[in-house]
């Protein structure tokens, strides 16, 4: 959410950052906060002058009481008595005034860094860097449902009778391999320096409505019913919210978090079928980082934090690359994002596994998320990065290590993690 003074003084700056992001629709909602924002600070005026006036009837009725004038200060009451419905008639237009006030702000998108290039969606989004060389093999590369059912590794079937669509079980080496790479996650974040989090896997509606815009709680959150509780679709969510209404001292910043959670994701739209399988689905887990620091530190922590999610894929031999996300495809609270992609040799291109964000103050304000200065508290800044969704992310291992005999070779630095296991073999 932008500060309300930043868009009073500059209205234009704003509506060039919705055009920026080629989200004209919205460009009415400037005057609209603009003309709101001018009728309350209008009435809070009101407010302010009839409270002083009935402090001043206060005193005098104090005066009159003492002089035993009842008559005059039963006059000076009922004048109170006026003020005080009129300030009450004030308090209530205030409260509506400020609840759509606050409603068109949190539609309007963050101002974006300057860096970040402009278009229009995902397909102008701009390569970066590559890491390690495409994987090429002599022999075709099958779907990846099908080399993890030679492994042994899955089913579906059961999962859809279970829970339907978009669910699955995962069996075996490939679940162990899944945990390992979780674990090994952890373990490289922990030596980063960050703290490993186990956060809670729900959410009331207030930190849902502080960490994501509403076009994304609507494609993303499951609601549990009678309940004001929404399901996680990424630890980042009661990460940040873990900070709600804090003060937080300058000494203790930078935090940094690597949490581990379940993800509870609707995804809605039609998808094809490379995105099908263990791709895209409605339950997965995932090894985040989370940073909360100071406004100047951002940047420099953003570009750490992609870079970790690189170094962790380079360490299990997949290619990779750094995408830098165009305006048109950050979602609104973003000031910047970077995806890092996997490359696929099936598909013979790169794929999301992760995506990196520095969301500048926008969360914090909507969370109330402050730090204590030597000259008042202003608000901190949130970023977050995935370091690994084992599903998607098995894909790239599985396709990068594969043999034609459909043997998988496991990535040295995961042995510890599957018991010494160096090999997965189809099962007869």
């Amino acid at each position: 959410m932008i500060d309300i003074k930043f868009l009073r003084e500059n209205p234009d700056i704003v509506k060039q950052n919705i055009k920026n992001k080629f989200q004209d629709e919205k460009l009415p909602l400037v005057d609209e906060v603009i003309e709101l924002d001018a009728k309350i600070r209008k009435i809070k005026g009101n407010v302010e002058s009839n409270r002083a006036l009935r402090n001043k009837l206060s005193q005098e009725i104090g005066q009159f009481m003492r002089n035993k004038e009842v008559e005059e200060a039963n006059k000076k009451k009922e004048e109170v008595n006026k003020i005080n419905a009129l300030i009450e008639a004030y308090d209530l237009e205030l409260a509506n005034l400020e609840s759509e006030l606050k409603h068109r702000m949190m539609i309007i998108p963050n101002i974006i860094d300057k860096s970040v290039p402009i278009g229009k969606n995902d397909s102008e989004n701009v390569e970066r860097q590559r890491f390690l060389e495409p994987t090429n093999y002599d022999f075709e590369v099958p779907y990846h449902l099908d080399i993890i059912e030679k492994l042994g590794g899955i089913d579906l079937d059961s999962a859809r009778r279970v829970a339907g669509n978009g669910f699955y079980y995962l069996i075996g080496n490939i679940a162990r391999l899944h945990s390992a790479v979780l674990a090994y996650a952890r373990d490289f974040m922990i030596n980063k320096g960050f703290t490993y989090v186990i956060p809670p896997y729900m959410i009331r509606s207030n930190v849902v409505d502080g960490v994501m815009s509403f076009a994304e709680m609507d494609q993303m959150m499951y609601k549990i019913e009678g309940e004001d509780l929404y399901l996680i679709g990424t630890s980042e969510h009661s990460m940040i919210g873990k900070f709600i209404g804090q003060i937080l001292d300058k000494s203790n910043l930078p935090y940094t978090y690597t949490s581990y959670s379940p993800c509870f994701r609707k995804e809605k739209g039609a998808h094809g079928l490379e995105e099908r399988g263990i791709y895209r689905i409605h339950q997965f887990e995932k090894q985040e980082m989370i940073v909360v620091c100071e406004p100047e530190d951002s940047m420099k922590w953003f570009e750490k934090m992609y870079n970790y999610t690189v170094e962790l894929f380079v360490s299990m031999g997949i290619p990779c690359r750094t995408l830098e996300c165009c305006s048109g495809d950050l979602a609104d609270l973003k000031v910047k994002s970077i995806d890092v992609e996997a490359y696929s040799p099936r598909q013979k291109k790169y794929f999301e596994v992760g995506s990196c964000s520095n969301l500048g103050d926008a969360q914090a304000r909507r969370l109330g998320i402050r730090i204590k200065g030597e000259k008042g508290n202003y608000f901190a800044h949130t970023l977050n990065n995935t370091v690994v969704a084992p599903p998607r992310m098995l894909i790239a291992l599985l396709e990068n290590h594969l043999h034609a005999d459909g043997s998988v070779d496991i990535p040295e630095v995961l042995w510890p993690y599957m018991g010494g296991t160096k090999k997965l073999e189809p099962v007869k």
